[in-house]
């Protein structure tokens, strides 16, 4: 059930124009940025955003004017978070050829207020469904940090299934 969500809601934000994305993304970074959980956090962990993603550059570029910033590095089934001190440390395809930084400065995870979340599929009480291969679910489990998932509304729908490993978000912010 969780593959034919996933490969469905896929198939719709990948037909989205380049411009949609870029102007959806806008409206989803000025919410963001606006929240209290933001507002509050001191280290902020933000995904690398590829594809058809919610867009993240610029987000991480205006969030190291005032934050901390770390990014995910993936490896076996894990994520380090990285340091970075600006967006150009983001100079290597890591292993999903997604950009990640080649000196990697990590962070202990205890030490980030505010985790953003990618993801392909979100639902009204704040599941996820990911790309499938359990990172940011392992990451999570014991983390203090509030976990919000950027999406955007075509990917939010009003129940998906969900595991017992599956992690909670605190919210889910979308254009709309």
């Amino acid at each position: 059930m969780k593959q034919i969500s996933r490969r469905v809601i896929l198939n719709k934000r990948n037909r989205l124009t380049k411009d949609k994305i870029i102007e959806k993304s806008a409206i989803i970074k000025e919410k963001l940025f606006s929240s209290h959980a933001y507002k509050t956090a001191k280290t902020i962990m933000f995904y690398v955003s590829f594809g058809s993603e919610v867009k993240t550059d610029d987000m991480i570029t205006e969030a190291l004017e005032e934050k901390k910033v770390c990014v995910p590095v993936t490896d076996d089934h894990h994520i380090t978070p990285a340091l970075i001190e600006s967006y150009e440390d983001l100079n290597k395809k890591g292993k999903y050829n997604i950009p990640e930084p080649s000196v990697i400065k990590k962070i202990n995870k205890d030490n980030i207020d505010l985790v953003i979340v990618p993801g392909v599929v979100f639902d009204k009480e704040n599941h996820r469904i990911g790309y499938g291969k359990g990172y940011y679910d392992k990451f999570m489990k014991d983390i203090k940090a509030k976990k919000i998932g950027l999406a955007f509304d075509l990917q939010l729908l009003q129940i998906i299934p969900k595991d017992e490993w599956d992690i909670r978000l605190d919210k889910v912010i979308t254009e709309v």
